[in-house]
């Protein structure tokens, strides 16, 4: 899978429960899509890096796509072919990821990321306003959610 087909699910998702979401929402559902399939599976949901820019994790490709759109809601028809090829353990783990994390807007969204190990590491000390393309390691996320759902299980 792509980026995008994540994306597209989460514009399902955010359509069905009539919740728009801007880019930089999808760009951290997206992420958070990534880190906790990562914590679960030990796989990779999509190949393509993630980068630590100014406001969180984001994804390139998926940004260029939805730029246009600023700040507001993303007003896009869905593919529901694509939505129909993720499969359902799949879905299970983004479902999951949305009902976490989607009644969050934007700004808490950054914030929250902005406190997590991965996007801290890939940061590197840079200032809050530095521009960086300096990918987020799949080994971060991996330690850093599996960290946080062995806490989570061995809370129950």
């Amino acid at each position: 899978m792509k980026a995008k087909d994540i994306g597209q699910y989460f514009l399902y998702l955010a359509e069905r429960n009539k919740k728009p979401i801007n880019n930089k929402k999808l760009q951290k559902l997206v992420y958070y899509a990534q880190a906790w399939h990562l914590a679960l599976t030990k796989k990779k949901l999509f190949d393509e890096p993630i980068e630590a820019w100014v406001h969180g994790p984001a994804v390139r490709s998926l940004y260029g796509r939805y730029k246009k759109y600023g700040f507001e809601p993303i007003r896009e028809v869905i593919d529901n072919d694509i939505i129909n090829t993720i499969p359902k353990k799949t879905k299970e783990i983004l479902d999951s990821v949305w009902n976490v994390y989607g009644k969050f807007d934007a700004g808490y969204l950054e914030m929250l990321t902005h406190s997590e190990d991965p996007w801290l590491n890939a940061r590197n000390n840079l200032q809050p306003h530095e521009s960086s393309t300096n990918e987020i390691l799949i080994k971060d996320m991996i330690n850093y959610y599996a960290g946080k759902l062995k806490k989570i299980r061995s809370e129950k």
